[in-house]
């Protein structure tokens, strides 16, 4: 069975701007006001950051609404508009990884997006289809296929994202986990584990990552955190809630080219273990 790496990402301002303020946009909704106004109210009145943006998302569908009657088909064609705003570097990094890893023998390498945006959205676009085994996103339904979102189906923050590193560590796909949400409790010893946490590398923005950062950190996984250095707050969060509890390997802009600071440093972290794994087997079989 050939040893697997997982390359997991965020999506929102990791891989893209983030894409609900992009939708919000499209349809004519204030983002500030979104976001600052309307979503901290009801976060202040007691519910979780998610469960609030994607609550005020359904308060503005149907009808006249801003969103009019907003189906899941309209969030995948909208997502497919969004591959032009990848970040640089991207997609060519994934199909560099891929190449790189084939040098290897039975080594592969996948990757994922655990997200706190919406999956139809995510799924939508051409990289997630051409590159990504899995996506794992906040969920809204209907009663009908075709019909207007009415429904949260699912929310995705902070330590449920941890929940997703776990399905893939034990190997449990989205299709068996969504027959039996609680297949991930199951009990796999460490050594049949299908992913082991030491080849998991993760890399995410803000703070609904710090779990998984933490994850990371604690299991023997690397995590690296994006940033956008123009922006003088999310600089400072970098700072005081990354590097100083010391949970990332490091911080860098979202460029991903063989030339930028996470794209070397990201291709380097993958044939690095792919070399690790390499000298283990032969240890292994007595070839050192």
């Amino acid at each position: 069975m050939a040893d697997v790496i997982a390359l997991i990402f965020d999506f929102d301002d990791t891989l893209v701007p983030d894409s609900t303020t992009k939708l919000l946009e499209e349809h004519g909704i204030d983002p500030q006001a979104f976001w600052n106004n309307d979503v901290k109210q009801f976060v202040t009145s007691g519910f979780d950051n998610t469960l609030a943006y994607l609550t005020l998302l359904l308060n503005n569908i149907g009808g006249s609404k801003p969103l009019g009657n907003l189906t899941q088909q309209d969030l995948r064609d909208f997502g497919a508009t969004l591959d032009q705003f990848l970040y640089p570097g991207l997609p060519a990094l994934f199909r560099d990884l891929k190449k790189e890893v084939a040098n290897f023998p039975e080594i592969q390498i996948e990757l994922y997006i655990i997200s706190g945006g919406l999956q139809p959205i995510i799924e939508g676009t051409k990289v997630a289809k051409d590159h990504f085994t899995a996506v794992y996103g906040c969920k809204l339904a209907s009663d009908v296929d075709s019909g207007p979102l009415k429904y949260i189906q699912r929310s995705i923050s902070f330590t449920e994202k941890t929940r997703y590193l776990f399905e893939i560590n034990k190997g449990i796909t989205p299709e068996e986990a969504s027959r039996n949400p609680y297949s991930v409790n199951r009990s796999i010893p460490i050594e049949k584990r299908r992913v082991p946490f030491e080849n998991m590398i993760y890399v995410g923005d803000g703070v609904t990552d710090v779990p998984c950062f933490s994850l990371m950190k604690n299991l023997g996984g690397m995590g690296f955190g994006v940033f956008d250095p123009g922006e003088k707050s999310s600089a400072k969060r970098a700072l005081y809630d990354f590097l100083k509890t010391d949970r990332v390997i490091s911080m860098h802009a979202p460029r991903y080219r063989k030339s930028d600071e996470l794209g070397s440093f990201l291709r380097t972290a993958v044939v690095s273990r792919c070399a690790e794994i390499t000298l283990r087997r032969e240890q292994a079989q007595g070839g050192v």
